[in-house]
């Protein structure tokens, strides 16, 4: 049940405040829209339900999606264009959005430049081993599935993942506090420790307004020009998890701020919005780093491998996720033999077996079942080829050097965090669609309370949240203050 309401304009008997246009929510994509709003020369007001401006963005671990030949892949030695990046994210995470996604990555270069402008840092480094985030100041990393088959023949592999320079995992804060720091400059101006309780429209369904409650203080925020809705996903609502996210494992920790509770995904279906995706998500938990261990083979309960070691996380967690009771097993041998570095997956070493039939016997595998998958794939892999899968070269090693080990990495049993990527369905404006595709007047929304461009865990890349969020949390405050209101 929505918990939130419209509210006919004709209903407020007085407005408290009165701004161009109305931002909900501060973490990346809101203080994009407003700085970009306000520089239209628009008045803005920010609505925030924590004491500053960070969000979940300020959590994060600083990762932007970005790419077209940016100036950090250019001084990395890396021969990026927007033709090779929109082929990419076509390929991997599918057709939908394409106009939104042509905009983007014929902006990208743009974009990255706007936010070095506004003060974000950018190290001209790399990092070229897998990892899933950095504790270094590389400021470029492979984070999507670029070199996975068959995406890696159909657009040229270039790493995408650009992180903050800042200190430890969470570099999200190196990047919002710069832009909170725009957004002061400029005069935005905001309302803290506050909650938007409904939107209100006018006769014609124009969103026109907000409703807040701040403690005791219930106050009436006129918006001249609309809403930008901001608010970020729903992981921390339980009932909208419980709702949507069918196939989630029990031992399962949503990642985001306390605030992440679907709020704005709700208010703007309160007032006709439609929604995409609802039901899926990013999750991870890592067999990476090292690097090393993906050289071993991933096989389900009854033996067999059933996806490429060599992807992105968030796609071998969704592979997994599909699997027989969500388990799954990692196997490796004596060479390269190593204990997984993230350590909050809490993937546990099994045993050591001398021979694989002694670990078939011990996991329950169905007989020879394990034999013949290592047999195959060992012929294959000394030839430097893996027919099955198509795992990279790079990442193939027949696995004939006893004593073996398996790991649990089951959905089931390990700790796998994820993200919410279901939100408001909006088009390559930003503005929030009604169930006919039409868009609805004054209503914005951007970052994760909006549906993600990658719509699975299979096809997302680390990045992909900061980068259009921050993307189009400018397209929209650009567009709000336009004098064009266009449909898809």
């Amino acid at each position: 049940m929505n918990p939130f309401d419209v509210i006919d304009e004709t209903c407020v008997t007085q407005f408290d405040d009165c701004a161009d246009v109305i931002v909900v929510g501060l973490g990346i994509a809101g203080a994009c829209a407003a700085i970009e709003a306000k520089r239209a020369g628009g008045d803005v007001i920010a609505v925030e339900r924590a004491s500053a401006g960070g969000g979940a963005s300020a959590l994060s671990s600083g990762l932007f999606y970005l790419g077209g030949g940016t100036a950090v892949q250019q001084a990395c030695g890396y021969s990026d264009d927007a033709q090779n990046m929109y082929q990419f994210m076509i390929a991997s995470m599918g057709s939908d959005n394409a106009q939104a996604v042509r905009q983007y990555c014929d902006q990208n270069v743009e974009h990255f430049n706007w936010l070095e402008q506004q003060g974000v840092p950018f190290e001209r480094s790399c990092y070229k081993d897998k990892a899933v985030f950095l504790m270094g100041t590389e400021g470029l990393l492979s984070t999507g599935n670029e070199k996975v088959w068959p995406y890696r023949e159909l657009a040229r592999p270039v790493p995408r993942g650009h992180q903050v320079t800042g200190e430890g995992e969470s570099t999200g804060n190196a990047a919002m506090q710069p832009l909170l720091q725009v957004c002061s400059e400029l005069g935005v101006r905001g309302y803290y420790d506050t909650r938007v309780q409904a939107l209100i429209t006018d006769q014609s369904g124009t969103v026109v307004g907000v409703k807040t409650q701040q403690g005791g203080d219930t106050r009436f925020l006129k918006a001249n020009k609309g809403v930008v809705l901001a608010t970020g996903g729903f992981a921390m609502n339980p009932d909208m998890v419980q709702l949507h996210l069918q196939g989630l494992s029990a031992t399962a920790e949503a990642l985001g701020s306390a605030y992440s509770d679907g709020s704005g995904i709700q208010l703007g279906v309160a007032a006709g919005a439609d929604t995409d995706a609802m039901q899926n998500y990013i999750a991870t938990a890592s067999i990476y780093p090292p690097g090393q261990l993906i050289k071993g083979i991933i096989v389900n309960e009854s033996g067999q491998r059933f996806v490429a070691e060599d992807s992105y996380h968030g796609r071998t967690a969704e592979f997994i996720a599909k699997q027989s009771n969500q388990r799954a097993f990692l196997i490796v041998d004596s060479e390269i033999f190593a204990y997984p570095e993230i350590e909050t997956a809490r993937h546990q070493l099994i045993d050591g077996y001398e021979t694989i039939e002694e670990m078939e016997q011990a996991l329950a595998m169905p007989k020879d079942a394990l034999v013949a998958t290592l047999n195959q794939y060992n012929t294959a892999a000394r030839d430097g080829v893996d027919p099955d899968f198509m795992k990279h070269p790079e990442w193939l090693k027949p696995l004939d050097q006893g004593p073996y080990a398996a790991f649990y990495i089951s959905f089931s049993q390990s700790i796998y965090l994820y993200m919410t990527l279901g939100g408001l369905k909006t088009n390559a404006n930003a503005q929030v669609l009604n169930s006919k595709g039409i868009a609805i007047p004054g209503l914005y929304a951007a970052g994760a309370c909006s549906a993600h461009i990658p719509k699975s865990g299979a096809s997302y890349a680390s990045g992909m949240s900061l980068g259009p969020g921050s993307f189009f949390g400018r397209v929209a405050g650009r567009h709000i203050m336009s004098s064009n209101e266009d449909t898809p």
